[in-house]
Protein backbone atom coordinates (compact mmCIF):
# COMPACT_ATOMS: atom_id res chain seq x y z
CA UNK A 1 0.00 0.00 0.00
CA UNK A 2 1.10 3.53 -1.16
CA UNK A 3 0.33 6.39 1.78
CA UNK A 4 -2.35 8.62 0.29
CA UNK A 5 -2.84 12.41 0.92
CA UNK A 6 -5.79 10.88 3.50
CA UNK A 7 -3.00 9.55 5.93
CA UNK A 8 -1.48 11.38 8.57
CA UNK A 9 2.79 10.64 8.39
CA UNK A 10 4.56 10.72 11.33
CA UNK A 11 8.86 10.12 11.01
CA UNK A 12 11.85 9.51 13.02
CA UNK A 13 12.37 7.46 15.81
CA UNK A 14 11.29 9.23 18.56
CA UNK A 15 8.15 10.09 17.28
CA UNK A 16 7.03 6.77 15.92
CA UNK A 17 8.58 4.99 18.80
CA UNK A 18 5.71 7.51 21.08
CA UNK A 19 3.03 6.64 18.50
CA UNK A 20 3.72 3.14 18.89
CA UNK A 21 4.07 3.27 22.94
CA UNK A 22 0.67 5.70 22.51
CA UNK A 23 -1.28 2.98 20.35
CA UNK A 24 -2.17 5.51 17.76
CA UNK A 25 -4.12 4.27 15.11
CA UNK A 26 -1.13 3.06 12.55
CA UNK A 27 -1.62 1.02 9.89
CA UNK A 28 1.99 0.54 8.42
CA UNK A 29 5.39 1.46 9.67
CA UNK A 30 8.33 1.85 6.71
CA UNK A 31 11.67 1.39 7.70
CA UNK A 32 14.54 2.05 5.47
CA UNK A 33 16.93 -1.07 4.42
CA UNK A 34 19.76 1.03 5.62
CA UNK A 35 18.65 1.66 9.20
CA UNK A 36 19.70 0.70 12.11
CA UNK A 37 19.00 0.14 16.02
CA UNK A 38 15.30 -0.21 14.95
CA UNK A 39 14.69 -3.49 17.28
CA UNK A 40 12.26 -1.70 19.56
CA UNK A 41 10.21 -0.15 16.75
CA UNK A 42 9.67 -3.87 15.23
CA UNK A 43 9.33 -5.03 18.32
CA UNK A 44 6.23 -2.77 19.07
CA UNK A 45 4.74 -2.56 15.51
CA UNK A 46 4.81 -6.96 15.58
CA UNK A 47 3.17 -6.56 19.37
CA UNK A 48 0.10 -4.63 17.68
CA UNK A 49 -0.11 -6.11 14.93
CA UNK A 50 0.94 -3.64 12.59
CA UNK A 51 2.24 -4.06 8.94
CA UNK A 52 6.28 -3.36 8.80
CA UNK A 53 7.47 -2.30 5.35
CA UNK A 54 11.30 -2.18 4.26
CA UNK A 55 11.61 0.25 1.53
CA UNK A 56 14.61 2.65 -0.09
CA UNK A 57 15.54 5.57 1.15
CA UNK A 58 14.60 7.03 -1.61
CA UNK A 59 10.89 6.05 -0.59
CA UNK A 60 11.28 7.53 3.03
CA UNK A 61 12.17 10.91 1.20
CA UNK A 62 9.23 11.01 -0.86
CA UNK A 63 6.80 10.47 2.24
CA UNK A 64 8.39 12.62 4.62
CA UNK A 65 11.40 14.72 3.27
CA UNK A 66 15.17 14.25 3.84
CA UNK A 67 15.60 14.25 8.18
CA UNK A 68 13.37 10.92 8.02
CA UNK A 69 15.86 9.26 10.39
CA UNK A 70 15.34 5.84 8.83
CA UNK A 71 11.60 5.18 9.91
CA UNK A 72 7.78 6.95 8.89
CA UNK A 73 4.31 5.60 10.19
CA UNK A 74 0.97 6.38 8.45
CA UNK A 75 -1.50 6.94 10.23
CA UNK A 76 -5.32 6.03 10.24
CA UNK A 77 -7.45 9.62 8.41
CA UNK A 78 -10.51 9.12 11.01
CA UNK A 79 -10.78 9.60 14.67
CA UNK A 80 -11.41 6.74 16.31
CA UNK A 81 -14.41 6.85 19.02
CA UNK A 82 -15.33 4.43 22.58
CA UNK A 83 -17.70 1.90 23.03
CA UNK A 84 -19.54 4.71 24.85
CA UNK A 85 -20.10 6.98 22.16
CA UNK A 86 -21.48 4.37 19.99
CA UNK A 87 -24.42 4.00 22.15
CA UNK A 88 -24.54 7.22 23.28
CA UNK A 89 -25.33 7.16 19.62
CA UNK A 90 -28.31 5.22 19.23
CA UNK A 91 -30.12 6.99 22.85
CA UNK A 92 -29.73 10.26 21.05
CA UNK A 93 -31.77 8.69 18.35
CA UNK A 94 -34.27 7.22 20.74
CA UNK A 95 -34.03 3.35 19.01
CA UNK A 96 -32.09 0.26 20.26
CA UNK A 97 -28.60 0.29 19.74
CA UNK A 98 -27.34 -1.70 15.92
CA UNK A 99 -24.03 -1.87 16.19
CA UNK A 100 -21.40 -4.11 13.80
CA UNK A 101 -18.75 -6.10 14.99
CA UNK A 102 -15.88 -6.84 12.86
CA UNK A 103 -13.75 -9.96 14.43
CA UNK A 104 -10.59 -9.95 12.58
CA UNK A 105 -11.61 -8.95 8.82
CA UNK A 106 -8.13 -8.44 7.85
CA UNK A 107 -8.68 -7.49 3.63
CA UNK A 108 -9.27 -3.65 3.85
CA UNK A 109 -11.62 -4.02 1.10
CA UNK A 110 -14.14 -6.12 2.55
CA UNK A 111 -14.02 -3.89 5.97
CA UNK A 112 -13.97 -0.56 3.58
CA UNK A 113 -17.28 -2.46 2.42
CA UNK A 114 -18.80 -3.60 5.42
CA UNK A 115 -18.47 0.33 6.85
CA UNK A 116 -19.94 1.54 3.66
CA UNK A 117 -23.00 -0.95 4.39
CA UNK A 118 -23.08 -0.37 7.93
CA UNK A 119 -23.60 3.53 7.51
CA UNK A 120 -25.98 2.90 4.91
CA UNK A 121 -28.17 0.60 6.34
CA UNK A 122 -28.34 2.99 9.65
CA UNK A 123 -26.15 1.18 11.44
CA UNK A 124 -25.19 3.65 14.95
CA UNK A 125 -21.45 2.32 14.78
CA UNK A 126 -18.16 -0.31 13.60
CA UNK A 127 -16.25 -2.17 16.01
CA UNK A 128 -12.61 -3.35 14.90
CA UNK A 129 -9.99 -5.00 17.68
CA UNK A 130 -6.33 -3.01 17.53
CA UNK A 131 -4.90 -6.57 16.42
CA UNK A 132 -4.84 -8.78 13.45
CA UNK A 133 -7.82 -6.74 11.91
CA UNK A 134 -7.17 -4.14 8.87
CA UNK A 135 -7.35 -0.64 10.63
CA UNK A 136 -9.22 2.25 8.74
CA UNK A 137 -6.29 3.24 6.12
CA UNK A 138 -7.02 5.30 3.00
CA UNK A 139 -7.71 1.84 1.09
CA UNK A 140 -10.73 1.28 3.73
CA UNK A 141 -11.91 5.16 3.38
CA UNK A 142 -11.86 4.87 -0.44
CA UNK A 143 -13.30 1.32 -0.60
CA UNK A 144 -16.41 2.69 2.24
CA UNK A 145 -16.65 5.79 -0.57
CA UNK A 146 -16.40 7.94 2.18
CA UNK A 147 -19.02 6.09 4.83
CA UNK A 148 -15.71 6.07 7.14
CA UNK A 149 -16.19 9.80 7.86
CA UNK A 150 -19.71 9.57 8.35
CA UNK A 151 -19.88 6.68 10.83
CA UNK A 152 -18.67 6.10 14.56
CA UNK A 153 -15.86 3.65 14.65
CA UNK A 154 -14.27 2.23 17.79
CA UNK A 155 -11.04 0.21 18.13
CA UNK A 156 -10.68 -2.12 20.98
CA UNK A 157 -8.25 -4.00 22.48
CA UNK A 158 -10.22 -6.66 23.74
CA UNK A 159 -13.63 -7.99 21.76
CA UNK A 160 -14.64 -10.61 23.95
CA UNK A 161 -14.63 -7.69 27.19
CA UNK A 162 -16.13 -5.24 24.34
CA UNK A 163 -18.90 -7.86 23.84
CA UNK A 164 -19.24 -8.11 27.73
CA UNK A 165 -19.84 -4.56 27.72
CA UNK A 166 -22.12 -4.45 25.10
CA UNK A 167 -24.35 -7.22 26.93
CA UNK A 168 -24.49 -5.54 30.24
CA UNK A 169 -25.77 -3.04 28.46
CA UNK A 170 -28.87 -4.85 26.75
CA UNK A 171 -27.81 -5.68 23.24
CA UNK A 172 -27.76 -8.81 21.96
CA UNK A 173 -25.42 -10.04 19.99
CA UNK A 174 -25.35 -12.35 17.28
CA UNK A 175 -22.66 -14.01 15.58
CA UNK A 176 -22.72 -14.99 11.54
CA UNK A 177 -21.40 -18.53 10.92
CA UNK A 178 -22.77 -21.66 8.57
CA UNK A 179 -23.84 -23.70 11.16
CA UNK A 180 -26.43 -21.06 13.09
CA UNK A 181 -29.64 -20.32 12.96
CA UNK A 182 -32.00 -19.56 9.94
CA UNK A 183 -31.26 -15.57 10.15
CA UNK A 184 -34.88 -15.01 8.18
CA UNK A 185 -36.18 -16.65 11.07
CA UNK A 186 -34.77 -14.12 13.95
CA UNK A 187 -35.82 -11.12 15.30
CA UNK A 188 -33.43 -8.46 15.54
CA UNK A 189 -35.65 -5.56 16.46
CA UNK A 190 -34.33 -5.31 19.44
CA UNK A 191 -30.52 -3.97 20.90
CA UNK A 192 -28.56 -5.69 18.25
CA UNK A 193 -25.00 -6.19 17.65
CA UNK A 194 -24.02 -8.50 14.37
CA UNK A 195 -20.60 -10.26 14.81
CA UNK A 196 -18.88 -10.71 11.47
CA UNK A 197 -15.77 -13.20 11.33
CA UNK A 198 -12.75 -12.86 9.45
CA UNK A 199 -12.42 -14.23 6.19
CA UNK A 200 -11.70 -17.65 5.62
CA UNK A 201 -11.86 -18.65 9.33
CA UNK A 202 -15.19 -17.04 11.09
CA UNK A 203 -15.51 -15.98 14.45
CA UNK A 204 -13.01 -16.47 16.85
CA UNK A 205 -13.29 -19.65 19.58
CA UNK A 206 -13.83 -17.05 22.27
CA UNK A 207 -15.64 -14.42 20.24
CA UNK A 208 -18.03 -17.06 18.98
CA UNK A 209 -18.77 -18.07 22.97
CA UNK A 210 -19.97 -14.87 24.13
CA UNK A 211 -22.64 -14.47 21.18
CA UNK A 212 -26.24 -14.91 22.39
CA UNK A 213 -27.47 -16.26 18.83
CA UNK A 214 -25.68 -17.81 15.81
CA UNK A 215 -27.40 -17.54 12.77
CA UNK A 216 -26.25 -18.11 9.26
CA UNK A 217 -27.82 -17.38 5.50
CA UNK A 218 -29.58 -19.98 3.59
CA UNK A 219 -27.16 -21.26 1.35
CA UNK A 220 -29.29 -22.47 -2.06
CA UNK A 221 -26.12 -22.94 -4.51
CA UNK A 222 -23.44 -25.27 -4.65
CA UNK A 223 -20.71 -23.11 -3.15
CA UNK A 224 -21.89 -23.03 0.66
CA UNK A 225 -20.08 -19.52 1.78
CA UNK A 226 -20.02 -15.81 0.66
CA UNK A 227 -17.39 -12.97 0.82
CA UNK A 228 -17.69 -11.79 4.39
CA UNK A 229 -19.00 -7.96 3.33
CA UNK A 230 -21.69 -9.85 1.13
CA UNK A 231 -22.55 -11.85 4.10
CA UNK A 232 -22.47 -8.98 6.24
CA UNK A 233 -24.62 -6.43 3.71
CA UNK A 234 -27.18 -9.05 3.43
CA UNK A 235 -27.35 -9.59 7.35
CA UNK A 236 -27.57 -5.78 8.10
CA UNK A 237 -29.94 -5.17 6.27
CA UNK A 238 -31.93 -8.38 7.83
CA UNK A 239 -31.82 -5.67 10.58
CA UNK A 240 -33.09 -3.04 8.69
CA UNK A 241 -36.40 -5.38 7.53
CA UNK A 242 -37.13 -7.03 11.07
CA UNK A 243 -37.38 -3.52 12.80
CA UNK A 244 -39.07 -1.91 9.73
CA UNK A 245 -41.80 -4.64 10.54
CA UNK A 246 -42.52 -3.56 14.46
Amino acid sequence: MTPSDKDEIIYGKNAVTEGLKAEKSIDTVYISNNAKNMDKIIALAKKQGILIKEVSEDKLRSMCGEKHGGVAATVAPISYCTVEEILDNAKSKDKPPFIIICDEIQDPHNLGAIIRTAEASGADGVIIPARRSAAVNSTVFKTSAGAAAWIKIARVNNLAKTIDYLKENNVWVYGAEADGQDSYKTDFSGAVALVIGSEGFGLGRLVREKCDVIVSLPMHGRVNSLNASVSAGILMYEVVRSRANK
